[in-house]
């Protein structure tokens, strides 16, 4: 099946410059795990759970910490009409649970683990 079949089409995100206090409540907010940084409109990273629980770790005061400082720069996207067999092997090797997804390099949403999971879970 493909990723246009199974990912979630809204983009939820945050500003670079936001303390870790805000962009914690938003994923609550939302009910999401993981959010695109934003720099103005360019997004430069995607900051998740982990991340959080990282800055809860090493920071004396973290929720007082901007997300940028805690998201991952690199940022790995998947295709609206790639496989979503192909995405769910590249994100368990690379580690990842939240994967954005591009269409011609413009961001339009977000698959996670739990969204291929429940894909395969429908299939049996």
């Amino acid at each position: 099946m493909l990723i246009s079949n199974v990912y979630r089409p809204t983009v939820f995100g945050c500003q670079a410059d936001e303390h870790l206090a805000e962009v914690a409540r938003r994923m609550v907010d939302q009910d999401v795990g993981a959010l695109a940084v934003l720099d103005g409109e360019r997004v430069t990273g995607i900051i998740t759970e982990r991340d959080l629980v990282r800055a809860l770790a090493a920071a004396t005061e973290p929720a007082a910490q901007q997300a940028a400082a805690y998201a991952s720069a690199q940022i790995r996207t998947a295709a609206l009409d790639e496989d979503s067999r192909e995405v769910t092997r590249r994100m368990l090797e690379e580690g990842i649970r939240h994967l954005p997804v591009a269409d011609h390099g413009r961001l339009v949403g977000m698959v996670s683990m739990r969204d291929l999971l429940a894909l395969e879970t429908w299939a049996l």
